[in-house]
């Protein structure tokens, strides 16, 4: 599947998972793409971890303000009604448990709902950001990220890298399905149209309970 028709299936399938009034964080990269698919009739607070609430979509090519950009340095519009304030304040709203669920990406999530998205011993890296304090204070944790990295599961029984956090994942978005990590496991609850379990399976080093009520993702 092309990168870019499967990463619009992830955030299409996430933008599903909010609820009218919530306030929700999105990492940077394929997390940011949720924004754009917000229903119009859910009313979504937006927030971005270097300063503002009311972050809207992607802006138009050509449209962008170099003043208002996202935590990754990426440009961003800003809804009616937005606020900027500093990081202090922006911490004090994850910390203080007032994000009801933040989206982010992952080098390696396992069954237990462990998560490692911050470094790979040996390389390069920009840090860990906010994604400690992310995945600690959120009520909810959404993984955003492709099934497999050049064919190799992302998904395991345990993760191998260093971890970002112990136990804090809730669910996990792929272009193959949608798994939900529970005190039982890990349990595919949706498959994508034209995926089949044994495809999962097989992309999939984590052992994965199948719903029995296992649905077609949302499109």
């Amino acid at each position: 599947m092309d990168s870019k028709i499967a990463k619009q299936i992830i955030a299409k399938r996430i933008a599903k998972e909010l609820k009218d009034g919530d306030v929700v964080n999105l990492g940077i990269g394929l997390p940011t793409m949720v924004a754009n698919y917000i229903p119009e009739d859910i009313d979504v607070v937006l927030q971005s971890e270097n300063g503002f609430v009311g972050l809207g979509s992607v802006p138009e090519d050509g449209k962008e303000d170099k003043d208002i950009v996202n935590a990754g340095g990426q440009p961003v519009t800003v809804k009616k009604g937005a606020a900027f304030f500093d990081s202090v304040t922006s911490f004090g709203i994850i910390r203080g448990g007032h994000v009801d669920a933040t989206v982010l990406g992952a080098l390696e999530v396992d069954q237990k709902g462990n998560l490692a998205n911050f470094m790979v011993p040996g390389k390069m890296v920009p840090g860990m950001g906010g994604a400690m304090d992310l995945v600690s204070g959120a009520k909810k944790v959404i993984i955003a990220m492709m099934h497999t990295a050049k064919g190799d599961p992302k998904i395991l029984k345990q993760c191998k890298l260093p971890l970002t956090a112990a136990g804090k994942v809730s669910l996990i978005v792929t272009e193959m399905g949608v798994m939900e990590v529970t005190k039982d496991g890990l349990v595919l609850k949706e498959i994508n149209e034209g995926v089949t379990v044994e495809d999962i399976l097989a992309a999939t080093e984590a052992d994965l309970v199948v719903d029995e009520n296992l649905k077609v993702m949302e499109a």
